[in-house]
């Protein structure tokens, strides 16, 4: 991990920067993941692709392939009984058992909506859902 200051390699559990002295989380001029010049305005580091954003300072990088949180809530909540929201997010086998049951009799369901609308849902991969 790289100091967002000054771009000096930091440990990640650092407060502030040995060399710097500020927090390597507050300021943008240097990619926290890789150490590289960014703007003070950018969101996405052009070296290495990895969001800026300091509330997330450690995201990979941006996943093309990663599924729509709006998409899959409400897949979840018109089409939860069948599963159509697991089958979307590459769940197919969790999907052929919620078609099979009616999702769990509907508690299945009821609990992946808990699980999308609260941010803890993640697709196949272990990606969390896309969220704009």
């Amino acid at each position: 991990m790289y100091c967002t200051n000054c771009g000096n390699p930091v440990d990640a559990n650092a407060v502030a920067c040995m060399k710097c002295g500020a927090s390597p989380n507050i300021h943008r001029k240097f990619c926290r993941n890789c150490g590289g010049s960014v703007h003070g305005t950018a969101q996405i580091c052009t070296s290495c692709g990895v969001a800026l954003h300091s509330s997330q300072p450690r995201q990979g990088p941006i996943n093309s392939e990663q599924k729509d949180w709006l998409t899959t809530l409400l897949l979840c909540v018109f089409l939860g009984g069948l599963g159509i929201h697991r089958f979307y997010t590459g769940h197919t086998g969790i999907g052929v058992v919620q078609l099979l049951t009616a999702g769990g009799c509907g508690i299945w369901a009821l609990i992946d909506l808990i699980g999308i609308a609260t941010g803890s849902f993640r697709d196949a991969q272990g990606n969390p859902l896309y969220k704009q």
